[in-house]
């Protein structure tokens, strides 16, 4: 991992700064996007220099091309090359089917998959000039069996693992492309501890898990094998098969 130059979407809060920080204590110098987290990026910055990360964070709109380049292209600038894009970014909304409307799924879809789409498409491009590199995409274990009242969410992650299938075919040999599908690993700030209690009672592993345990896995992905393209790894207590 040292020196390997880390692109990671949505990486300054949650999931995604769990992954920073277990990358940043391995070597890794990091590119940590954001939308509309501007504290948790200069909270997350300051914490990663402290442990010596060369790291910088770029603000953009995961939906749209040209933010997009622009992100690689301050990547490119800063570091010279790319060599894993980790594709973290993403929202989380219920939306009941009864009242969901077009902009909530137009919302969820360009955020979870066209986001991630784009970042590849760009990221794949600067890492072919250096040799290839690794595409990592957290999707979710409900894009195999959705739940009520988070439809779009559902299909959404469901496209993610389609798209890591289907890229994984585009950039193979140069470019590995893989997913993480967490379980319940980061409960929402709004539920009920009831709520949780009955969620863990639910899995075979009977506890959540945590997100070290997505960010052990996504550094399992990159330090740990390289002849694997085209997975799924399901980090969710057996969840899937409950």
């Amino acid at each position: 991992m040292h020196n390997r130059v880390v692109l990671i979407t949505g990486g300054v809060q949650r999931v995604g700064y769990t992954i920073a920080k277990t990358l940043a204590a391995r070597g890794a110098k990091l590119v940590l996007s954001y939308r509309t987290s501007a504290r948790q990026a200069v909270e997350a910055i300051s914490a990663l220099e402290r442990m010596g990360a060369d790291v910088i964070t770029v603000r953009a709109d995961l939906t749209r091309h040209a933010e997009v380049a622009r992100l690689i292209h301050q990547t490119r600038r800063r570091f010279g090359r790319l060599d894993v894009l980790v594709n973290s970014a993403a929202i989380f909304i219920r939306t009941p089917f009864a009242h969901l409307t077009a902009a909530q799924w137009d919302q969820m879809l360009d955020t979870n998959l066209k986001g991630p789409f784009l970042c590849a498409l760009y990221a794949s491009r600067l890492m072919s000039q250096h040799g290839g590199g690794k595409i990592i995409n957290v999707a979710d274990w409900a894009g195999v069996r959705p739940y009520r009242d988070y439809l779009p969410y559902c299909v959404s992650k469901a496209g993610v693992i389609g798209l890591t299938k289907a890229l994984a075919k585009e950039l193979a040999p140069r470019i590995q492309v893989n997913a993480v599908a967490p379980g319940p690993v980061l409960p929402p700030e709004d539920m009920s501890a009831a709520t949780r209690r009955r969620i863990a009672r639910r899995v075979p592993l009977k506890r959540w898990g945590s997100p070290q345990d997505v960010a052990n896995t996504v550094r399992f992905l990159i330090e740990g094998t390289d002849f694997m393209t085209g997975s799924v790894v399901f980090v969710d207590g057996g969840q899937l098969i409950a």
